[in-house]
């Protein structure tokens, strides 16, 4: 294990591991604890409207090609390690903790924790990247610090778990995770090795096995055979953290996902765009009241000041805890903090687009990597509006 990570071991959290209580999360003491959080989008993987690409690039994975063609494989390399490092820093948790957050929610993309099923050396086994582990190590670290709690998230599941490309990183000419049974082996797999690793970290706040499925999957069957499969890898080696199911439909449909399979279970629904009625989420409060389980919402977001107040005095107003969506973006100032967007990105947008001439390799080159440093923290705007309205100051 990563030095970071064994800092955190020697620094145990005061209330022990979170964990529910009938409708409640509690924290050791059997204290509730509203989770007020905050999604690090665009960190592990970078949806193309993040990065006002959309239209441009259809995942991730084609934002790569694009600048490996632009650029050369080194100096790709060279882009993306910068961007892993300065995305999220220690400063960026001790921001939130500072503006009043307890909890961050990690959107992992499992190629930094493993390679592709078609990639693996051997077929059937499994190979571990450290960086990823890495990774989610420093921040341990760094929440461990603040007293905050950090939600493991596998956002990109080994070959997409829908029909959403961009928010999965979906290559299309590959079999999704629905389509090949080793992508499912090799996601069972990965939490396993996830929770052996942080089972004994109170800091850890708990497990989001799938983020927003979106596929048809009739009466979710295969959905909840996949997510009870992965709970019982994990109680193998972990009994102490929080399990969160998400249903289908972008974490909106439950159907066959009841009742709890596990007796430290939390339903996660996700909340864009509609009304701030009770009425919106009456549905999600069923499953609490018939089952007598907590609910999360764990992701909501990109709207305006005015919808995110009335949402989270919604959320609030039930004892529910929420993770907004996202911390970053370009030119944008509907998240946390605003990206200012480099010289010569436009030009390298429209050349992708194909509507101007390629710049040159080294200009190309120097645009991107003035992006990561635009990332950082200390060079962002931050958008104390949203902040405020998040917390109704």
């Amino acid at each position: 294990m990563a030095v970071a990570a064994l800092i955190v071991s020697c620094r145990p959290a005061p209330d022990g591991f979170l964990k529910t209580d009938g409708r409640h999360i509690v924290n050791g003491s059997g204290e509730p604890v509203l989770l007020r959080g905050i999604g690090l989008g665009g960190l592990m993987l970078q949806e193309p409207y993040m990065l006002k690409l959309s239209g441009v690039a259809p995942a991730q994975y084609d934002i790569r090609k694009k600048i490996t063609a632009l650029v050369g494989d080194e100096r790709c390399g060279e882009f993306y390690s910068a961007w892993l490092a300065n995305m999220v820093t220690r400063r960026d948790i001790d921001s939130l903790k500072a503006w009043g957050f307890n909890s961050v929610r990690l959107p992992m993309h499992y190629n930094l924790f493993t390679p592709p099923v078609e990639s693996e050396p051997r077929p059937g086994e499994f190979t571990w990247i450290e960086n990823g582990f890495e990774m989610t190590d420093s921040l341990l670290a760094w929440c461990a610090a603040n007293e905050m709690y950090l939600i493991l998230d596998l956002h990109a599941a080994p070959g997409g778990q829908g029909n959403d490309i961009p928010i999965a990183d979906v290559d299309t000419t590959k079999p999704k995770l629905w389509e090949k049974e080793e992508n499912r082996w090799k996601t069972i797999a990965l939490w396993h090795k996830l929770a052996e690793r942080y089972s004994d970290e109170p800091w850890i706040g708990g497990y989001d096995l799938i983020n927003e499925t979106n596929y048809p999957l009739e009466g979710n069957m295969a959905l909840r055979k996949l997510l009870t499969d992965i709970t019982a890898a994990i109680r193998m080696v972990d009994t102490n953290h929080i399990i969160f199911i998400e249903g289908n439909h972008f974490a909106t449909d439950f159907e066959g996902l009841t009742p709890p399979w596990d007796n430290n279970m939390v339903y996660s629904f996700h909340k864009y765009w509609n009304e701030t009625t009770v009425e919106t989420i009456q549905k999600y409060l069923n499953i609490r009241d018939a089952h007598n389980v907590p609910l999360w919402m764990g992701e909501s977001g990109e709207n305006n000041n005015e919808w995110y107040r009335a949402a989270v005095q919604l959320f609030e107003a039930d004892s529910i805890g929420w993770a907004w969506w996202t911390l970053k973006k370009l030119g944008s100032e509907s998240g946390i903090m605003n990206v200012k967007i480099p010289d010569g990105y436009q030009q390298i947008i429209d050349y992708w687009k194909g509507d101007g001439p390629a710049p040159a390799p080294d200009q190309a080159h120097s645009t991107l990597m003035q992006l990561t440093e635009n990332i950082r923290i200390e060079n962002c705007t931050v958008n104390y509006g949203v902040i405020d309205a998040l917390f109704g100051r």
